[in-house]
């Protein structure tokens, strides 16, 4: 696996300023083909919609079946502490090193739509020292404890964004086509639940879940830490880095840099659950543009993912109760991904196939 080498080659507002909207001509030229393939029109439903997507995104006509990654984010919070999880934070670096061996279930099935698996550390509070394909993109050792104090600076929100503003670029120039989102922390869907209140006017008890299995007792907690969080620190949802110093974390702001990156170098994006959708929050307040560029894979059982689906107007593939991250729902997305462009460009047309159309 190649990694890209450390350092950033624009700035954020130059990364934001490079998205652009998608093609619409390369759609509209897309559908007619699809629309003239052995079939009834719209018979093959999201399938057709994806291919469609996907070219208006790239431009390509006819596209190629894209080369794809995972990137699965990794760090830890300092939130932990006010017990949001049933886990102890050492379960993210273990799980660090699960990925790297190839047996987490991100990596069973990556393999199975031959996508890679990237594995980022942006915060995890461990020294892992060098180990083989591991990119260290480590911010600090995982946020603060936001309960408080903010999470993080404002220097260094904006550097985790631009990690993986650089990260995307890197994938862009080796020439992958298609990007899937992971990530790995424990404790995470508590600033995803933050993140999601503010950023969709929702109350924090209609998007907090109960994250890895916690009993009544912690999800109550769990509201309750938020809940003081928000007024103790007062984000403010106009201003994206604002909002992730204070109640966000490392991982999460990798992937709404990915997802920038993505959106300027013309590369679809595919989300995974309730992280990935907190973090296409911040993308999406960034530069609203960079919706068109996104793909929802799954609809988690994370009660808060529904909420950041239907604010950003993305209508999941699959819904297959998943709750574990890591990149799993986006594996799954990236294989419909490419069986809908392996549809549009090897399926025969009713021309080229000799077939009669329908009776007018």
């Amino acid at each position: 696996m190649s990694i890209a080498p450390k350092g950033n080659e624009v700035t954020l507002q130059e990364a934001i300023a490079l998205i652009r909207p998608v093609d619409r001509e390369a759609r509209a030229r897309t559908q007619a083909r699809l629309d003239r393939l052995t079939k009834p029109v719209g018979s093959l439903g999201r399938l057709e919609e994806l291919a469609a997507q996907y070219v208006s995104i790239t431009g390509k006509v006819p596209p190629e079946i894209p080369r794809a990654a995972v990137f699965t984010f990794a760090a830890d919070h300092g939130i932990t502490g006010e017990g949001v999880s049933a886990y102890p934070s050492s379960v993210t670096p273990q799980m660090v090193l699960n990925f790297l061996r190839g047996g987490a279930a991100v990596n069973v099935l990556a393999r199975h739509a031959g996508a890679e698996v990237r594995v980022v550390d942006i915060g995890v509070a461990h020294d892992f020292g060098s180990v083989p394909g591991l990119i260290d993109r480590k911010i600090a050792r995982g946020t603060k404890n936001f309960s408080v104090e903010p999470a993080m600076s404002r220097s260094e929100a904006e550097r985790a964004l631009l990690v993986g503003v650089e990260l995307a670029a890197h994938a862009a120039r080796e020439g992958l086509g298609l990007i899937g989102t992971g990530d790995m922390g424990i404790g995470n869907t508590t600033p995803s639940a933050a993140i999601t209140a503010l950023l969709t006017g929702s109350s924090v008890d209609v998007v907090t879940g109960r994250g890895t299995g916690i009993d009544d007792e912690g999800y109550r907690r769990k509201v309750a830490v938020i809940e003081r969080a928000l007024a103790l620190h007062r984000p403010d949802p106009r201003d994206p880095l604002d909002l992730l110093a204070k109640v966000g974390g490392f991982e999460i702001a990798g992937l709404a840099g990915l997802m920038i990156g993505a959106a300027a170098h013309r590369m679809p994006v595919v989300l995974d659950g309730f992280i990935s959708g907190a973090a296409a929050l911040i993308a999406a307040a960034c530069q609203p543009l960079c919706r068109e560029y996104m793909m929802a894979s799954h609809l988690s059982v994370e009660r808060g993912h529904q909420m950041a689906l239907r604010h950003l107007s993305l209508t999941p593939l699959l819904n297959l109760d998943l709750r574990l991250g890591e990149g799993t729902g986006a594996c799954i997305g990236i294989s419909l991904v490419q069986a809908s462009l392996k549809i549009l460009t090897q399926m025969a047309t009713f021309d080229e196939a000799g077939v009669s159309e329908r009776s007018s």
